[in-house]
């Protein structure tokens, strides 16, 4: 099969390339085609040891670029979308909003729309085959009370950040789609994905850095805000089973069942530092930690449902939170020259864009 993922040098997409052509076995890829943007957040490098195969295909670029969206289809006879590409980081979309609705919202309606006509020139037995897996987040939901149930496909959509309306928004899109022209879609929900190669804004990489540099550990309001985690390499198997095994036009919330709030995450980090890396003065890298002022809008909890897919595609996590967090702190402790790149490289971009 010809597969093309997009946005697959950030963290998720990177990591569910290298689950393919790394581990899979069980359906032969021809050729993957990455298409990322390769915007601050997007790492070339983080796939370096995958150019040499000749199944892999680099190309940078947009998905609301219709015409390349369409060259790339026809040219590799493409069997299946799967779309990690999209802006998402909470607190950049409160400050600069546009940006996110120019990838979430226009590029996946050009990429589904190109997809569209390209589906409508296979002959019947590849357009039964063919699929178009939108990835998207447990966000779009909104927030929970403590004693709410968790999400279900069925929630209903109530999205409290410019990121999560603009994602939202793509959900929506992907659905009419397949309602109104029969496309073969679907769609995965996740909740929050920890593990390597995430990008250091985020709360878990952002922790065990700024504990090993000596900085302050900074925590949102009273640190209670709770979400479910889902270590990145579960996250892909599941994409993977939704894409083969999941019924047309449906969504599949993916989850860690892991619920845990803020605050004992920095803390768990900190006691595994502790272990792994002490400080050279004795103390806890706990001592760093300091409590600012809460993010506008910020979601209480979230968390997943996700007995239909444990249920129609036989897919559970591999990693608890302890298992996975383990492997996460280490990964980082070991690839200092991976974050510094790509801490330099945001920086560059920032500088620039102020110069």
């Amino acid at each position: 099969m010809n597969l093309l993922v997009t946005g697959g040098a950030g963290f998720i997409g990177s990591n569910f390339v290298r689950y393919l052509l790394k581990t899979q076995t069980d359906r032969e890829i021809t050729k993957l085609v990455n298409l990322d943007k390769l915007t601050y957040a997007g790492n070339r490098d983080s796939l370096a040891d995958l150019e040499a195969d000749g199944r892999y295909v680099f190309v940078e670029g947009d998905i609301a670029d219709d015409s390349l969206i369409q060259k790339l289809l026809a040219d590799y006879k493409i069997d299946a979308v799967v779309n990690f590409a999209a802006e998402s980081h909470v607190d950049r979309s409160i400050d600069s909003p546009e940006p996110f609705f120019d990838t979430n919202v226009i590029g996946t309606l050009r990429i589904i729309n190109e997809s569209l006509k390209y589906w409508r020139t296979l002959d019947q037995n590849s357009q039964n085959a063919f699929r178009f897996l939108h990835v998207s987040t447990d966000e779009v939901y909104g927030t929970l009370s403590p004693e709410d149930p968790a999400f279900e496909e069925t929630t209903p959509f109530a999205p409290n950040s410019p990121y999560s309306a603009s994602k939202a928004a793509s959900d929506h899109i992907v659905r009419a789609y397949q309602h109104t022209y029969g496309f073969p879609t679907l769609t995965t929900n996740c909740s929050n994905n920890y593990g390597p190669y995430q990008f250091p804004e985020k709360l878990i990489p952002l922790m065990i850095l700024n504990a090993l540099e000596g900085k302050d550990l900074p925590i949102y309001g009273d640190g209670m805000n709770v979400r479910d985690w889902l270590y990145v390499e579960d996250h892909c198997s599941g994409i993977w089973a939704t894409l083969f095994r999941g019924r047309l036009g449906e969504t599949y919330n993916i989850g860690g069942k892991n619920e845990k709030p803020n605050i004992e995450i920095v803390d768990t980090i900190c006691g595994i530092l502790d272990e792994k890396r002490p400080r050279q003065d004795g103390k806890s890298y706990s001592s760093q930690k300091i409590f600012v002022k809460d993010r506008p809008g910020h979601d209480r909890r979230y968390a997943i449902n996700c007995s239909k897919i444990e249920s129609e595609l036989a897919w559970s996590p591999a990693e608890t939170f302890e298992t996975g967090i383990q492997k996460t702190v280490q990964w980082y402790l070991n690839n200092s020259e991976w974050c510094a790149s790509i801490t330099e490289k945001k920086y560059a971009r920032e500088r620039l864009g102020k110069a």
